[in-house]
């Protein structure tokens, strides 16, 4: 792969950025779980901006672009999928820069008609700022972005409209929630396609010639095999017990919003699982627990992982 630094050509931010090797109109910006990475691509024909964060963290993913674009702008935004980290603050960056912007044509409709139950939103009380799109990433399709083409591969299993993005002659993939390093995004029990759909994409991202993948969240990495391998044991153990893929997806969405608000009371968790559907729906069909009882098992869950600990009667973030 003829790459070079990762800081070639862009300014040398305060922020940390990946210290993988890859081309150099490839800038990543590693955020956290709570923000996705932001990737800019820089060309001839101007910059591409994929994925924005959370919408509580906008102002800050406006300052950490800017500063890597030097006085520059961002004249197109595009997004992975359009789950509340990757698209929050799409909608601020077109406000700055008035970017044209493209999402997944399986998510169009979704975005279109703000459907806070299929993007996540209202389901798993979260957030995200509306906005509008100028036209759709379509499947198959290759766009040139920061002068390398892209092509758009569908990526169902997390999100069953999202997208990776492949650069064939650089070797690089951008992955979204679809592969990490060390797993992928949170798969819904009993979602259509499910698993099922989440093995596919790694076993079609698995025939892809990579040197390195920029995921969603987490550094840049090579040994792309090993993570392929590890992700597919993972899926195997999830389809022999789904009530522990109920498990870790509440895990998941509770310590995001213990990540967005810091703190939660915990004598307002009951009523909090009753009142948002997604903790309603799960415990339903998988737990079928007292309001109480299930408030302490994700409360315990989340303790024994390390994400949380109770203090002066709230669960705090770790």
């Amino acid at each position: 792969m003829g790459s070079s630094s990762i800081g070639q050509g862009w300014s040398g931010a305060a922020h940390k950025v990946s210290e993988a090797r890859l081309p150099s109109p490839i800038r990543v910006i590693v955020r956290d779980w709570l923000c996705a990475n932001h990737v800019l691509l820089a060309g001839s024909d101007g910059t591409v901006l994929i994925d924005t964060g959370y919408c509580t963290r906008a102002a800050q993913t406006l300052a950490l672009v800017e500063e890597h674009l030097r006085g520059g702008r961002v004249d197109l935004l595009v997004n992975t999928h359009c789950h509340s980290d990757h698209m929050g603050g799409n909608a601020a960056v077109q406000r700055r820069h008035g970017c044209r912007t493209l999402v997944p044509a399986r998510e169009a409709s979704l975005i279109r008609a703000w459907d806070q139950e299929a993007l996540w939103l209202a389901y798993a009380d979260q957030r995200a700022e509306r906005f509008d799109f100028d036209g759709e990433l379509q499947a198959g399709a290759t766009y040139r972005w920061g002068d390398l083409d892209w092509r758009m591969i569908p990526a169902p299993g997390h999100d069953p409209g999202a997208l990776v993005f492949y650069c064939e002659e650089e070797r690089v993939l951008i992955s979204g929630d679809a592969l990490w390093e060390r797993g992928f995004g949170i798969v819904m029990p009993e979602a259509p396609g499910g698993l099922d759909d989440a093995q596919c994409t790694l076993e079609t991202i698995a025939a892809l010639d990579i040197d390195v993948v920029v995921p969603g969240h987490g550094q840049p990495f090579t040994g792309v095999e090993a993570a392929i391998e590890r992700s597919l044991g993972r899926i195997d153990a999830l389809r022999e017990d789904p009530v522990r893929q109920a498990r870790s997806v509440l895990k998941a969405i509770l310590s995001f919003t213990l990540l967005d608000r810091g703190a939660l009371p915990l004598a307002g968790l009951p009523e909090y699982f009753a009142r948002v559907a997604l903790y309603r729906d799960l415990n339903a069909r998988y737990f079928r627990l007292p309001p109480e009882q299930f408030a302490e098992l994700l409360v315990t869950a989340l303790e024994r992982a390390g994400a949380a600990r109770r203090e002066g009667g709230q669960l705090l973030a770790h």
